[in-house]
């Protein structure tokens, strides 16, 4: 399929996981990509591979989105897509008793607060174009409760998900929409080394997923394509569940 044809799409966080697999999507999809990301080595990799362009940006740094998304415009003369998906899960935050201020404050700032500056620096192109898609990476966990809680990624998921929802809606009649993907577990090299250290614990987040098994990153990068297209173009303020079914399960299949 086609559906992206000579749309651009700026992708943060595109070096690795979700986000490279989405570069390749869009690539496929017929869209010219702009791979963005704060590792230059793994961004410009990924925007060799799909023969798009590479940018590096401090997502948190208000100088580095702007200069993003002008690059982008500057080289390709739109804006047409945003996928919003840089992100962070680092292993100091924690429980809420044993998360400090300052593990706080770093996941708010890559996670949320750089998806403010990404929606607030790429809607004034889409509104001068009057149309774009925006998709900011929430999380099932912006729906959920976990008792082995991430409190800061948690949180800051949730404020994706708020905050998209309410674009979504703010925007609705200038033809730029604006969802909020929530995907499940992904299989990445972080999961396999949990899985590898303690399968105990693996094992009680795997025996919540009805599917019975964790995501790969291109099922994820599917979904984000059919945000991007117009195949959903009666969608906008949505939480948009990837998940195997979690949100939905009070017990699973044996």
């Amino acid at each position: 399929m086609q559906r992206l044809r000579d749309r651009v799409a700026v992708i943060t966080g595109a070096g690795s996981g979700i986000g490279l697999a989405t570069a390749h999507r869009f690539a496929e999809e017929g869209a010219r990509v702009v791979c963005a990301d704060v590792d230059a080595e793994a961004g410009a990799k990924a925007a060799t591979e799909v023969g798009g362009l590479f940018v590096r940006a401090d997502v948190t740094s208000d100088d580095d989105v702007a200069r993003m998304y002008q690059t982008a415009f500057d080289t390709y003369g739109s804006v047409d897509i945003a996928f919003n998906n840089a992100g962070i899960s680092p292993p100091d935050d924690d429980s809420i008793l044993e998360t400090g201020i300052d593990a706080w404050r770093r996941v708010q700032e890559v996670n949320l607060t750089s998806v403010y500056l990404c929606c607030k620096h790429v809607i004034p192109y889409m509104r001068r174009q009057g149309k774009g898609s925006i998709i900011n990476t929430a999380s099932f966990v912006a729906v959920m409760g976990s008792a082995t809680s991430q409190i800061s990624y948690t949180a800051s998921k949730g404020g994706v998900l708020a905050m998209s929802r309410e674009l979504g809606v703010q925007f609705a009649r200038e033809g730029i929409r604006v969802n909020a993907l929530c995907p499940g577990p992904v299989n990445t090299p972080l999961l396999r080394e949990l899985f590898a250290k303690d399968p105990e614990r693996a094992q009680r987040r795997l025996v919540h997923v009805p599917v019975g098994r964790f995501a790969e990153a291109a099922e994820i990068a599917a979904a984000v394509a059919f945000l991007a297209s117009d195949d959903a173009s009666f969608i906008t303020g949505s939480e948009f569940l990837v998940d195997g079914g979690i949100s939905s399960a009070y017990v699973t299949p044996l």
